[in-house]
């Protein structure tokens, strides 16, 4: 990516990592790389944290066209969680109080043209 990644404004999720269903939270959702590029590590935390949770990637890579499901504690009552994607070559963006009580989905991509993620949100 030539061109700087802009911070653009939505709702993401928490991660309390669990396989099973029976231990799903309602923040669980999906996040979908459309950038055309991998992205290296994804953080999520409670919105207005001061600093980033753990990469929920661990060692994997989300590369272009993949995606990734975070699952949630089933006691997990917070529902505004801030998202933070950082690509191979070092550009990061962000998207701050995602409310994720209400989103499913949210498929990245990046604009050549603009040198912008977005995020669209299902």
């Amino acid at each position: 990516m030539k061109a700087k990644i802009a911070i653009v404004a939505a709702a993401t999720a928490a991660f309390f990592l669990t396989q099973a269903p029976a231990f799903a939270g309602d923040q669980d959702f999906e996040v979908v790389n459309k950038t055309g590029y991998p992205i290296k590590h994804l953080h999520v935390s409670e919105a207005n944290n001061n600093s980033w949770e753990e990469d929920v990637l661990g060692r994997d890579v989300l590369n272009d066209g993949e995606s990734f499901e975070l699952k949630f504690a089933k006691g997990e009552k917070t529902c505004k969680w801030d998202m933070k994607v950082a690509y191979d070559d070092g550009e990061t963006a962000v998207w701050q109080a995602l409310n994720l009580c209400k989103i499913s989905k949210v498929t990245l991509r990046w604009n050549k043209s603009t040198g912008e993620t977005t995020a669209a949100i299902d």
